[in-house]
């Protein structure tokens, strides 16, 4: 298959080793912030994960990628999940962004830009870099799980092979 900015490229985890990581690629266009959230969803369903964390990596998942399509201006936006012991790390890569990068917003003077305020707000840590190939900025953030939580994937094989 041809893959260009249309086609979503998904990273699947039941294909390799690491069952705690996912991720995709979709157009950097504002309607497809919408099939982020979907696809996110569709993972954290896969992993048992719902309640506070599931709700808050939907907010994180919709704000990062809002703001890698509205304040860049590349092709792609790049997420992934990673499903660790202690937390979910969300990550977003775009393919470039303003070179003061991404901050929080003073709600008070700015109507727009609370996005990070809010994922500042529902994370344990959030932060950027540029990205290692050099071209766009990564956002990340972190939610805790808490005292006692393990992950639990679903195996690749049998009735639940789509996740």
């Amino acid at each position: 298959m041809t893959r260009n900015a249309l086609t979503t490229q998904l990273i699947d985890p039941c294909s390799g080793v690491d069952h705690h990581r996912y991720g995709f690629e979709l157009p950097a266009r504002a309607e497809y912030v919408s099939r982020a959230r979907r696809l996110a969803r569709e993972r954290l369903r896969c992993w048992d994960i719902d309640g506070d964390i599931h709700d808050s990596a939907m907010l994180v998942v919709s704000e990062l990628v809002t703001n890698a399509v509205v304040h860049t201006d590349g092709r792609l936006v790049a997420c992934e999940l990673l499903n660790g012991e202690t937390n979910l790390r969300i990550t977003v890569r775009d393919q470039g962004c303003a070179p003061t990068g991404p901050h929080v917003c003073d709600p008070l003077e700015e109507e727009r830009g609370r996005g990070l305020l809010l994922v500042e707000a529902v994370s344990s840590a959030w932060g950027a870099h540029v990205s290692r190939t050099g071209q766009g900025r990564v956002v990340w953030a972190e939610l805790s799980y808490g005292a006692g939580r393990v992950p639990r994937p679903r195996s690749p094989y049998g009735r639940e092979s789509q996740c």
